[in-house]
């Protein structure tokens, strides 16, 4: 499968204006215009982000309704339930709201739904269940509860009152909740204005409603409010942030910066002993936590409950913590069993009857595959295939199932468009979760990609690889690599520094690494300057030969106590003769 590249016009002349009012490398002010960064003082703001520039919480839609109904809680001294979610963004809201909670003098109980038997959010199965448990007048509704609107309904009948925070996309705002917390309720962003909010996830939303108590608790002389810091839950911010994969922007750019510091030496226990059972001992950044942390805490919640990774968190001395973090590293690994013959299953399924031209999603189901790692194994189908997906498995009369898209389909929006099919949807632009009868599972195939097949061009099928714009070797530095990590934190949002250089040539034999002789490393030459390149899974990917072009990302690479340029590929393309520049409106697209 071959990327489209997507080559970012050149703006020298902005790109030089901009180096020279913030006294920054030019090439890291053509990667800043490139995110849509141009005016000095944004800029600034960008590569300097600081918790003191985060914006009233109260700005966000109700949240001071919110406040108003749990300050009443606590002054009565009524009890109240915190019903979150089984991901690692609804089980840190949960912990961090419970840690605050408690902190500050509320009676509060917490409940995380198990993912086979209530299925995901406020389900009426769930709400009775948590009631039965925990007989309360008010319940919390975190990372889940903007589309269920005939269970909060039902516990307004029995007298319990509901906040929802959430940032999930709404379709009907539950008339019955006491308060809808939802970033997507706001007005379109503006300088100080409540859409700045819309990128958060629920874990930021957390820390917002953290910040908003306290600064209500303070104002109102509770106890120990004067001194209690909420800087410490960052921690948990920056995981549920970067596991949730929301874009990493705005107030959430400054939320994982701060986040990552403290994580980097974070005493919470739990914590400590994920990163030492994980490995992930040194410096962790996003992809250490995307990669390593978040997944040990998801695999319990996937596989069964996630009871076990919020007492991770919530654990009180190493002692506690070591056991659970080694549960949790052997339910991933069972997770990671699941899921390998899942979609070795589903490739080949799919394979077989695949036509590129006519499908343009994918929807497969089966009665013995596990609810708990379908949204994973539609991202490895999304991968493979480059194709909307959605993936259900078998659970009684309803099946469940989760779907991840593509850039520029909108999977939420596309699911309420084939709302007739399924028994419940919800989600965002990105990912979301079905319930369906598995009777209409072929009907809901056919809807969907006639959806698809108006929403999609042809081109949009083929996966964009974007490229910051076009570089000679001379260019790549140790100095220039360190300057581009004042982009960090990259991620969704704000992607990692791409380039291409042109007209390059191998300096020498191709060398293959690895068991299966899967990665390739090899130097190439452009002008007078060589370089370091290597391509790590290429598999049996024909290396270039003769003058070719090379994407890639540009890393410093320590070995041996030496340090030095290292060019990571992403891919190659023969020669292509030098075109005159883009018009700076467009981006260049070639094959």
């Amino acid at each position: 499968m071959k990327f489209l590249w997507s080559i970012a016009p050149a703006l020298p002349l902005e790109a030089a204006a901009l180096a020279r009012e913030l006294a920054i490398p030019q090439l890291l002010a053509q990667c800043l215009l490139n995110r849509g960064l141009e005016d000095p003082d944004h800029v600034a703001a960008f590569l300097d982000p600081r918790l003191r520039h985060l914006a009233d919480p109260f700005l966000l839609p109700n949240m001071a309704a919110a406040v108003d109904r749990l300050m009443i809680a606590r002054e009565k001294r009524e009890p109240l339930a915190i019903f979150g979610d089984y991901d690692v963004d609804g089980v840190t809201s949960t912990a961090l709201l419970l840690e605050v909670l408690q902190k500050l003098g509320w009676l509060v109980h917490c409940y995380l739904p198990h993912r086979r038997d209530e299925g995901y959010g406020l389900s009426q199965e769930s709400v009775e269940n948590c009631l039965r448990k925990y007989p309360v007048k008010l319940l919390l509704a975190v990372d889940c509860g903007s589309t269920n609107t005939d269970s909060i309904a039902w516990l307004k009948t029995r007298g319990v009152d509901v906040i929802v925070l959430d940032h999930h996309q709404v379709s009907a705002v539950p008339p019955a909740a006491t308060a809808l917390v939802n970033p997507q309720l706001s007005p379109l962003p503006g300088p100080g204005e409540a859409g700045a909010f819309t990128e958060l996830c629920s874990v930021g939303l957390a820390f917002k409603l953290a910040h908003a108590l306290l600064k209500r608790a303070r104002e109102a002389g509770l106890p120990g409010a004067a001194d209690y810091d909420i800087r410490p839950l960052l921690d948990l911010v920056a995981l549920g942030t970067i596991a949730d994969v929301v874009p990493l922007t705005g107030e959430n750019r400054i939320l994982v910066s701060a986040g990552l510091e403290r994580l980097r030496t974070t005493a919470r226990p739990g914590l400590v002993a994920l990163k030492k059972v994980a490995q992930c001992i040194d410096v962790p950044g996003v992809h250490a936590v995307g990669f390593q942390l978040a997944p040990r805490l998801n695999a319990a919640g996937r596989l069964e409950t996630a009871e076990e990774s919020l007492q991770l968190l919530m654990a009180g001395s190493l002692a506690e913590a070591f056991p659970l973090a080694e549960s949790l590293d052997a339910h991933n690994r069972e997770r990671q069993r699941i899921e390998r013959g899942i979609v070795e299953e589903v490739i080949r399924a799919v394979t077989a009857r695949f036509k590129p031209d006519q499908d343009f999603v994918i929807v497969e189901g089966d009665l013995r595959w596990h609810i708990g790692v379908v949204g994973i194994v539609a991202a490895r189908l999304v991968q493979q295939f480059y194709r909307p997906a959605i993936i259900v498995g078998g659970e009684g009369e309803h099946w469940r199932g989760s779907g991840r898209s593509v850039a520029g389909f909108d999977l939420a929006a596309a699911l309420r468009e084939c709302s007739g099919l399924l028994i419940r949807h919800g989600g965002h632009a990105m990912a979301a979760g079905v319930t369906i009868a598995p009777a209409r599972i072929d009907e809901f195939r056919i809807r969907f990609n006639e959806v698809a097949r108006h929403a999609l061009k042809p081109d949009e099928l083929r996966p964009r690889l974007r490229l910051d714009g076009e570089v000679g070797l001379q260019e790549i530095t140790l100095e220039s690599i360190e300057s581009l990590s004042r982009l960090n934190p990259m991620g969704q949002g704000n992607p990692i520094a791409q380039f291409f250089a042109r007209g390059l040539v191998l300096d020498g034999p191709v060398q293959r690494l690895g068991a299966e002789r899967q990665h390739v490393k090899m130097k190439v030459k452009g002008g007078d300057h060589v370089r370091e390149a290597v391509w790590w899974g290429a598999g049996k990917e024909s290396v270039p030969t003769g003058e070719f072009d090379l994407a890639f990302v540009p890393q410093a690479n320590t070995y041996n106590g030496r340090t030095s340029v290292q060019l990571r590929v992403l891919d190659w393309r023969e020669g292509m003769p030098l075109k005159p520049r883009p018009a700076p409106e467009a981006a260049l697209l070639v094959s």
